[in-house]
């Protein structure tokens, strides 16, 4: 339809004004909102128009840039999921007996809603003081969220009514460490990945209905059995925690997923194994990034190489002695997830190292010692990197070779949250509290 300029300019006056009167002064028209763990196009990138008014500085003491703090009710490393106005993330009890969604106001920080979504009667215990039972991160929808607990459950939530959907709970696997892995949403489809001791597939459900479209398992050979044919340590070194990615690779869609031992790529459609690379890597944890015909891949928190994978149509089979662009075999991260920007990739590592990484190459370009630990993944907005250690320091530096440090920024707890953005604001979980970082006004 071809409109005339002054009825275009009436249509997007009311569209702004809809928008304003919805979503509050910081949610318009450009916000793209943070509808999953690594925000509206997967790559903890934000957008320009939702990153102009983030602070470098705040202080919790004396409420700088600080608008709102609001204690939670339940645990978690889910990070939060924004849109339209509200706040969303999962949370559970210590003992993961009592799995929970929670909501929040984004101008006041109010608590809406604290909906208990799943019971567990005999939660396997973690095992380990780093994971918990709310650590993968749900999608995020105009009118769904879709949540997500490992094995204990998989539901799809009506944000209107807060009514259950779907729910899935009989997708199952032996975490052993606590779940860990995010689900993906793409045409229709949510991509689930488990990795446990005793069995490791990837599975696609149908958004609408929760129906498996496919499941596929992984043929890693481990190399991991004793004498008597058992894996060594229950199956412990088959673990992995990763967040699928997806590629069209030569007009063909793929799901690229990286486990312990080996990496693969799957059909969207079918879920058919298209190619796999062998690695050292264990206890994988972060989704792959995608740069000028590469994959790149890190490959565990144990044993972690960083690896750029040639993709294109001769991709396929085992491509680990074909296709292996560059490898950097040491000094990664570990599970704080690298980011991608302006062909370098940026890393945070566990001993609190920062690294910059020419993405064609994999030469290092800058190492800076930072301190603390990483698990958190950093996010990048105005040419930034904000990255959070476990004592909750957010470094803000300069997404660039320099990586200069321009501000360090402490709260008072400890945080292994993922961070958000959204509306010229962060949103910081903490080990208690939910923060909104914003410039006062």
């Amino acid at each position: 339809m071809n409109l005339s300029r002054p009825i275009r300019i009436a249509l997007n006056c009311v569209t702004l004004a809809v928008c304003f009167a919805a979503m509050g002064t910081h949610f318009c028209v450009a916000d793209h909102g943070w509808p999953n763990r690594f925000g509206p196009s997967s790559d903890s990138l934000v957008p320009a128009t939702d990153a102009t008014e983030i602070p470098t500085t705040w202080n919790e003491t004396t409420s700088n840039n600080v608008l709102w703090k609001k204690e939670l009710e339940g645990h978690g490393h889910a990070t939060p999921l924004i849109r339209n106005g509200r706040v969303w993330l999962t949370s559970a009890t210590v003992d993961g007996k009592r799995q929970y969604l929670d909501c929040f106001n984004v101008e006041t920080g109010q608590q809406l809603h604290h909906r208990l979504v799943f019971e567990n009667p005999n939660p396997e215990p973690l095992g380990n003081d780093t994971n918990n039972y709310a650590a993968p991160t749900g999608v995020l929808t105009d009118d769904s969220i879709f949540v997500h607990f490992g094995s204990y459950g998989t539901a799809r939530i009506d944000l209107s009514t807060l009514e259950t959907v779907w729910e899935r709970r009989d997708i199952e696997c032996r975490h052993f460490r606590g779940p860990g892995s995010s689900p993906v949403l793409h045409n229709g489809r949510l991509v689930l990945t488990f990795d446990g001791i005793d069995v490791q597939f990837v599975t696609a459900l149908d958004a609408e209905t929760g129906e498996t479209v496919w499941r596929t398992d992984r043929t890693t050979d481990y190399g991991d059995l004793n004498e008597d044919g058992k894996p060594i340590r229950d199956g412990d070194l088959r673990k992995a925690y990763s967040t699928p990615g997806i590629a069209n690779v030569g007009g063909r869609t793929q799901v690229i997923s990286c486990g312990a031992n080996a990496a693969f790529a799957y059909d969207f459609r079918t879920g058919r194994e298209i190619w796999t690379i062998r690695h050292h890597g264990r206890n994988a944890a972060a989704p792959p990034a995608f740069f000028e015909g590469l994959a790149i891949l890190n490959t565990g928190a144990t044993n972690a190489s960083l690896v750029g994978i040639k993709l294109n149509e001769s991709t396929q089979g085992d491509v680990t002695e074909s296709h292996i662009a560059w490898n950097r075999d040491k000094a990664n991260s570990r599970m704080a997830a690298p980011v991608l920007y302006n062909g370098r990739v940026f890393m945070v590592t566990h001993a609190g190292v920062g690294v910059c990484v020419d993405a064609a190459s994999g030469k290092e370009l800058r190492k800076i010692r930072l301190g603390g630990t990483f698990i958190s993944t950093p996010i990048i907005a105005n040419g930034l990197l904000y990255a959070a250690n476990d004592d909750a320091t957010v470094f803000v530096m300069r997404a660039d070779e320099s990586m200069e440090i321009i501000a360090k920024n402490k709260l008072t707890e400890g945080m292994r949250a993922s961070l958000a953005a959204a509306g010229g604001r962060l949103y910081l979980r903490t080990s208690k509290h939910l923060y909104c970082i914003g410039a006062n006004r």
